[in-house]
């Protein structure tokens, strides 16, 4: 492998799993209320860009760390989303 990819894995795990705390505590508290909607809404649209991207050059790092990031991501806009229609 070479030091490029290495190094790209590397940062791609440590921002990727940067998510995991919050994915946890809106887990466990099913709360969602100080977190941004439309936030999580452009991330997550970012995070596809990016996907898309990874796969269009073939690069793994970037491929592996959004596809992971979107599913935390994506918890978590779940959970956004699930409580703001909730509270309706």
């Amino acid at each position: 492998m070479e030091i490029e990819s290495i190094i790209g894995f590397a940062a791609a795990s440590l921002t990727t799993f940067s998510f995991l705390p919050q994915v946890i505590r809106v887990i466990m508290t099913k709360k969602t209320e100080d977190i941004s909607r439309n936030m999580y809404l452009l991330l997550n649209a970012g995070i596809c860009l990016w996907l898309t991207y990874g796969f269009l050059r073939t690069d793994y790092p970037i491929i592996v760390s959004n596809l992971v990031t979107l599913v935390f991501s994506l918890t978590i806009l779940f959970f956004k989303l699930r409580e703001n229609k909730e509270g309706l």
